[in-house]
């Protein structure tokens, strides 16, 4: 056993070096994991608003893009369309868009910022199919009803402004997702707003 004098300075000069250098190595360790709970560049753009060209959309047309992952619609109605949505409002599970399928600006009996533009997130809200379009045909669906969206999985059938019809599989009309206008011919989908 040694009765050596303890160089006090040296042990404290030793122990604030060590935990220096252990939490500098502490925080190369952390910053990279910490860093791997972001999202990718790739997962980042999927989430990102979209831009849509709405210029040279006809009558009766629809674009689909995509956001999120998901199929969004984007269909020019024409006047008589439009007239027609009050007439089935008795057929429809939910005419008045009681469910928080849509943003407030778009809870009206058109579901849209400005009537003719309709927006919706083409998924079936019974199981996650993609209804067809069917802007002609739809009739052999639904009697005296020219235009709308047929589920061919389910059965589910929806109406120009993405309501959903009695008596079918799925529970909700179609989520219209958020979306501004700029100006007369472009849509951002994925940012709220009303028209300009």
């Amino acid at each position: 056993m040694s009765n050596a004098p303890v160089n006090k300075g040296r042990r404290r000069f030793l122990t604030i070096t060590t935990s220096v250098v252990g939490g500098v190595g502490a925080a190369a360790v952390a910053v990279p994991f910490i860093k791997s709970w972001n999202p990718s560049a790739k997962a980042k753009a999927a989430g990102a608003p979209v831009e849509v060209d709405i210029s040279k959309l006809e009558i009766g047309q629809m674009v689909r893009v995509e956001w999120r992952g998901k199929p969004v619609w984007v269909v020019r109605r024409s006047p008589v369309i439009l007239e027609g949505l009050g007439v089935i409002s008795e057929q429809l599970r939910d005419p008045e868009s009681g469910e928080p399928q849509q943003p407030t600006y778009a809870t009206n009996s058109h579901r849209s910022v400005k009537p003719e533009i309709f927006i919706a997130v083409g998924i079936c809200t019974h199981l996650g199919c993609s209804p067809t379009y069917l802007p002609d045909t739809f009739s052999e669906q639904v009697n005296g009803v020219a235009s709308g969206f047929f589920c061919p999985c389910h059965g589910s059938k929806f109406d120009m402004a993405g309501r959903v019809f009695e008596g079918v599989p799925a529970p909700l009309n179609l989520v219209v997702p958020p979306h501004q206008f700029v100006d007369d011919n472009t849509i951002i989908v994925g940012i709220d707003g009303e028209a300009v």
